[in-house]
């Protein structure tokens, strides 16, 4: 089995940086004109279709379904890059909303949320990685890695649906 290509790692590390250095910049513009408030909840359902999604990839493959597997997981990544999509077309055109909430839930939104944001930047290349070393064929990599991986974006998935429907009462 062959080692992760290194145009792939280049790639990989390129992608890893870029992505959530072009989300910070894209948050800073803003542009009016266009209404997509009513894309929260959809790509909140995208992130909760992604969890499900995911867990039923994690069947797949202890089920030796590899082929179910694999299109689930290339649908996860799909899902999720329309998730960053609309977040960002989202985000781009409207104002940011405040939590309201107060006391323990307001310390309990903000530990969900930070959590949410660091390892949803963390797990960018860890699924890219994943992904690379599943394509060249080196699965026992792909299986040390994955271990790692699955949760992360398991977590991430799950709370952007926590997040939205902690944050939804407060939408204008």
């Amino acid at each position: 089995m062959s080692e992760v290509k290194e145009p792939y790692r280049k790639l990989i590390i390129t992608l890893s940086v870029a992505i959530p250095l072009v989300v910070a910049l894209l948050f800073g513009v803003k542009i009016d004109g266009y209404d997509f408030s009513f894309l929260p909840p959809i790509y909140a359902s995208i992130n909760g279709i992604t969890a499900l999604l995911l867990l039923v990839a994690l069947w797949a493959v202890k089920n030796k379904k590899l082929r179910l597997h694999e299109w689930l997981m290339k649908t996860c990544l799909g899902l999720s890059a329309a998730f960053l999509a609309m977040y960002v077309a989202y985000h781009m055109t409207s104002e940011s909303t405040s939590f309201g909430g107060e006391g323990t839930v307001k310390y309990l939104y903000f530990f969900i949320l930070i959590t949410h944001i660091l390892l949803s930047i963390a797990v960018v290349p860890m699924v890219l990685f994943t992904l690379s070393r599943a394509l060249a064929g080196n699965f026992e990599k792909h299986k040390a890695l994955a271990k790692f991986t699955f949760p992360i974006w398991l977590y991430v998935a799950i709370t952007g649906v926590v997040v939205y429907l902690m944050i939804s009462p407060y939408y204008q």
